[in-house]
């Protein structure tokens, strides 16, 4: 991130990836489509492509959405997280397409301005009309700047916790959707069961978002430990830590990567800040590999004692003191400044 700004480059892997989620798209596409039109031969073709667009980018949405709860609970589903701004992309892309169209249809041949019009149009046009474009065109406007800033050059400048802040707009953006597509089905149709699929999906997400915070609660609640007299506090027992592993650790509310690793043949201990500088990735969960503590979001690393990625890279976290004492690891919850070098604890 911190080592200049290069075109985007594809590995094998997101190849694949990209292929697979532009062919499923594709597929959702033709599938409401086609069967759209062999139950109403008469459907209006612009309309149906309308509402093919919508439909695969909300679901779209759901399942971006889906991922980070998923991944918190199952480590099997963080391949899907470490491209998931791929799949944000294209579900902005999707809505875009959906929003022109309509935009297009319904409100560009009048007198009035046709992006007033989207806004003005519902206002008093037949007894409980309801303004549900408007939620439609504010939601994809957030998902406009979220597509936008997507890139390494927005996360570097903006910093890593502005960045996360903006980019969880997502959820008020996915709020308002609920209610523009909800209200939208309400003015189009009559079947409770588009209403119903809506609100499984909205049920859904909350309990896995639900679960996911109770898991995590639960893991920090696992490490609290009192304070001992010099301010260091009690995280695992030495036993308990695996090798080359990091192992997380909840101190005053920050999460904090306690890690023994082996350089040099000497096996060594060492505490560092366990979020990533690059998106707050999680490097309290990431693995000893060649000298550093490797996230294991995007592969950001970091050396253990010093807390700052390896040259040219200029990203720091903060490390934290610690100690050994009776088979126990303390570790004290105040962070040194970011870089700041804390002789490891030498264990053989």
């Amino acid at each position: 991130m911190s080592h200049g700004y290069q075109l985007v480059t594809w590995t094998p892997f997101k190849k694949r990836y990209d292929q697979f989620l532009v062919g499923v798209v594709v597929a959702g596409i033709a599938v409401f489509g086609g069967v759209t039109f062999a139950l109403n031969p008469l459907a209006n073709p612009v309309q149906v492509l309308m509402r093919a667009f919508g439909l695969v980018a909300i679901v779209l949405l759901h399942v971006i959405l889906a991922i980070g709860p998923l991944a918190r609970i199952d480590k099997r589903f963080l391949p899907l997280l470490y491209n998931r701004r791929h799949l944000g992309v294209m579900m902005f892309a999707l809505a875009f397409i959906h929003g022109a169209i309509a935009t297009f249809w319904y409100h560009a041949l009048g007198t009035l301005n046709p992006f007033l019009s989207v806004f003005l149009s519902d206002w008093g046009s037949h007894p409980g009309a309801f303004p549900f474009q408007a939620f439609g065109a504010v939601a994809l406007m957030i998902l406009f700047v979220m597509a936008a800033t997507s890139h390494d050059f927005w996360l570097a400048n903006l910093t890593a916790p502005v960045w996360k802040s903006l980019h969880m707009m997502v959820y008020v953006a996915y709020a308002l959707l609920v209610v523009h597509v909800g209200f939208g089905v309400l003015q189009a149709e009559t079947s409770p069961v588009y209403l119903g699929i809506l609100a499984t999906g909205v049920v859904i997400l909350t309990g896995l978002h639900l679960k996911a915070g109770r898991t995590e609660t639960a893991a920090d609640a696992s490490v609290a430990s009192p304070v001992e007299s010099d301010g260091f506090v009690r995280v695992a027992s030495l036993a308990d830590l695996p090798l080359n592993e990091a192992v997380s650790a909840c101190l005053n509310g920050d999460r904090v990567a306690v890690l023994r690793y082996e350089e040099d043949g000497v096996e060594k201990l060492s505490a560092l800040s366990g979020i990533c500088q690059h998106q707050n990735g999680p490097l309290s969960e990431g693995k000893y590999v060649k000298g550093c503590l490797t996230c294991p979001w995007h592969g950001y690393q970091y050396q253990p004692d010093t807390g700052a990625s390896p040259p040219p890279f200029t990203e720091k976290v903060p490390t934290f003191r610690l100690r050994v004492s009776d088979g126990d690891v303390f570790v004290h919850p105040t962070p040194c400044p970011a870089g700041t070098r804390v002789e490891p604890v030498t264990l053989n």
